[in-house]
């Protein structure tokens, strides 16, 4: 994965941004991945008495991070409003490009009812959580094997699509920011969803609107959970000379979340537990937290491997230096003794 630049670092790490309403604290802070998806504007339905053409684009925000979901939005409006009313009136671009106050205030249009964004167009988004993406990649060979991070991020986009198309919208073109090779992806999609014309594109959220639109709607997600989750589960307890002291001054202390930056790796090694690692703020899967756990501040477990169920015993679970010393509680009660004692 393409590690970020300093630059592009400091633009990963906002502050007091918009808490869009795809932003759900209890099921963030649960560890769960969910869905949002906004009102479908009556205009675009396939039903309506003047349906109209719609385009669809699709984007992703923080697939490298170690800390915090990855995001996949996708926006959709009439095709004849997507260079007028995105490239033109609003200015949406790649969200890398646009500062997070910007960020923020684009997602704050589309949400808010009465502005022309939110009347004729229409989003979602599905939060992957940190925990999820690390079950599927570390996911055993008997229960299916390692589920990668290309293929959750697929089964997003299609489960994406495919919430909308199962809302009634008439989707004719669809516009993705490609994961992998262009060809091979949207060959994929083209088998699933045959009656759409659908492009994959390396840099689509600088080259189509609605990609541009999807690429804010997953960013602004990804940054407001990440507050929500630093507040939560991030911040130290305040002291007493700090209680009145306005919590929205407070910045972030682990940063944008990538292994690269340094404030991240710092928050990382000052907060570990040393067997239970993090909460559901980190991806376990990824090498920055695995060599922390199997570091020197980690305790090491030896989990037993699984057979038929019925000859586990409690010191299974016992490391294997522990077994070296002794079967302690198998030797509890004595040792059996022989013929010869009788």
């Amino acid at each position: 994965m393409e590690e970020p630049t300093p630059a592009e670092i400091e633009n990963e790490t906002p502050s007091n941004i918009f808490i869009p309403p795809s932003v759900i604290p209890s099921s963030l802070l649960s560890g769960r991945s969910y869905t949002h998806f906004s009102p479908v504007p009556p205009s675009l339905l396939a039903s309506a008495e003047k349906s109209v053409p719609v385009c669809l684009g699709v984007d992703e925000a923080g697939r490298g991070p170690v800390l915090g979901p990855m995001v996949y939005g996708i926006f959709y409006l009439p095709l004849p409003l997507a260079d007028p009313l995105l490239r033109q009136t609003h200015h949406f671009d790649d969200s890398k490009v646009l500062t997070p106050q910007v960020r923020s205030s684009l997602m704050q249009t589309i949400s808010t009812a009465g502005s022309d964004l939110h009347q004729s167009c229409g989003w979602a988004t599905t939060l992957l959580s940190a925990g999820d993406i690390s079950a599927g990649m570390m996911r055993p060979s008997n229960a299916g094997g390692s589920y990668n991070l290309n293929a959750q991020a697929m089964d997003a986009t299609v489960q994406l699509i495919q919430g909308i198309y199962d809302r009634g919208v008439n989707i004719q073109e669809i516009y993705v920011d490609t994961i992998g090779q262009p060809a091979a992806y949207q060959k994929k999609l083209e088998r699933i969803f045959p009656t759409a014309k659908i492009t994959v594109a390396k840099k689509a959220d600088s080259l189509y609107p609605c990609v541009s639109a999807a690429s804010v709607c997953a960013k602004v997600t990804r940054d407001a959970a990440l507050e929500v989750l630093w507040k939560t589960r991030g911040r130290p307890p305040a002291r007493e000379e700090e209680k009145d002291k306005n919590e929205e001054d407070t910045d972030m202390e682990w940063g944008s979340g990538y292994p690269s930056d340094q404030r991240c790796v710092t928050w990382l090694r000052g907060n570990m537990h040393p067997v239970f690692g993090w909460g559901p703020e980190c991806r376990f899967s990824w090498g920055t937290a695995k060599d922390m756990l199997e570091g020197p501040k980690g305790v090491k477990v030896d989990w037993p491997v699984d057979d038929d169920g019925d000859t586990n015993r409690l010191t299974d679970f016992f490391s294997a230096k522990d077994q070296e010393e002794g079967d302690e509680l198998g030797t509890w009660f004595g040792t059996p003794a022989g013929l010869e004692a009788f």
